[in-house]
């Protein structure tokens, strides 16, 4: 197998036959089974690579909920790879904007320097969109396992994959540039864009010297630190949020944009004209709550006036209004009580109406859904949805049921 020590030599070992075969033979374990299945392999193979079969078979099942069983099954993967690489469906929709003109703030690009690769994620959809892509990062084994992906995938005749310091990196022949720096380091997620690796503003000067580009960044990033000329948009997959993309050279400059995946639908408004805050009214017959991605991009006023709602209270994300209006960018609910936040006259109320299928969702809450209902110990056949949060700033409960 090699040098133990060198994770390239054990990952090299792993593409040759035997390696294969073992990849093949652990491909279903189990973890309660992995002990008695390393004791018998490691009767004709060696110890180390049976023990590197058995952790790359742990990182493609992990991988399998972002990258799809299929192609998690065949590709390679590091324990920081699988943690930080995109979600496919996210990447997929990316790359769309990046290829195809036809597209909503498409920008019809043909070739791409994907800049901190990674294990290949990016470049891989990007690869699929018909887009010829320059894949670099600095890790050895990081390039190795992206290059592998390339090629079981194939893509290789795609995708080139070059180990480089990023900042040395001429992007000057290529359509545009993709930057995705590191946001985690030795003690865990970074918070500050200027602690990125590289830093946020390097990124920055980079996309503006590129004809077209695209930054990869924390959702959470403060708005003023967003660039006056890009479009910052804010992705969701399956109500999650689960990144924000600053688009430079494309036709919305200055503009925030919500992203739902998987319908597509999507909710923009350039800074100039985003309609203000909505007024705070009484609690009406329906509730809705806004997509997370919605709610960073700052367009919940721009939801509040399509259902003809306001704020039930001015720090509080949540919409109210009397009209039951389908929108993709909110779910609504219908409310039956709302009470002043006391756990017993909660309790009495569900029991009352026999509900032992309790949602429970906060906003403005110190109080933990899973203590609530432990505290109320819901019972019956029905189901009711409880909000914890604030109207007009009083600690409130609201209770209802989803629309439709």
């Amino acid at each position: 197998m090699g040098d133990v020590n060198d994770p390239l030599a054990s990952f090299a070992a792993l593409r040759t036959a035997e390696g294969q075969g073992l990849l093949d033979a652990v491909r279903d374990v189990e973890p309660s089974q992995e002990l008695a299945v390393a004791t018998r392999l490691r009767r004709e193979h060696p110890a180390d690579l049976v023990s590197a079969a058995l952790a790359q078979a742990r990182l493609r099942q992990r991988a399998a909920a972002k990258f799809g069983a299929a192609d998690a099954a065949r590709m390679y993967f590091t324990p920081n790879g699988v943690e930080q690489s995109t979600r496919a469906s996210v990447a997929t929709y990316r790359a769309r904007r990046f290829s195809d003109p036809g597209e909503l703030g498409g920008l019809g690009v043909r070739s791409v320097a994907d800049l901190c690769c990674g294990i290949g994620g990016d470049a891989i959809a990007l690869a699929r969109a018909g887009i010829a892509v320059l894949a670099v990062d600095r890790d050895p084994l990081t390039c190795a396992v992206a290059r592998a992906n390339a090629e079981v995938l194939g893509l290789a005749d795609l995708i080139e994959v070059r180990e480089a310091d990023v900042t040395d990196v001429d992007t000057s022949p290529y359509d545009a540039v993709f930057v995705d720096p590191a946001r985690r380091g030795g003690r865990g997620r970074i918070f500050d864009p200027e602690a990125y690796s590289p830093p946020l503003s390097w990124a920055v000067e980079t996309a503006r010297k590129a004809p077209r580009a695209a930054l990869k960044i924390a959702p959470g990033i403060p708005h003023d630190a967003v660039p006056g000329e890009a479009e910052a948009e804010w992705i969701s997959d399956g109500g999650d949020v689960k990144e924000a993309v600053l688009w430079f050279g494309g036709d919305a400059p200055g503009s925030h944009r919500a992203t739902l995946l998987p319908s597509g639908d999507t909710l923009a408004s350039p800074l100039a004209t985003m309609l203000p805050d909505p007024d705070v009214r009484a609690v009406g017959r329906f509730l809705y709550e806004p997509d997370g991605a919605v709610i960073r991009a700052h367009l919940v006023a721009e939801v509040a006036a399509r259902v003809g709602g306001g704020l039930i209270d001015e720090t509080i994300a949540y919409v109210t209004s009397d009209a039951a209006v389908v929108t993709p960018y909110a779910s609504a609910y219908e409310i039956t009580d709302q009470l002043p936040f006391n756990v017993k006259k909660l309790k009495a109320l569900l029991r009352e109406r026999g509900v032992g299928i309790l949602t429970v969702k906060k906003r403005g809450s110190a109080v933990e859904p899973e203590e609530l209902r432990r505290k109320v110990k819901p019972q019956g056949p029905g189901s009711a949805t409880v909000f914890l949060t604030r109207v007009g700033g009083a600690p409130t409960m609201l209770v209802g049921h989803p629309v439709g």
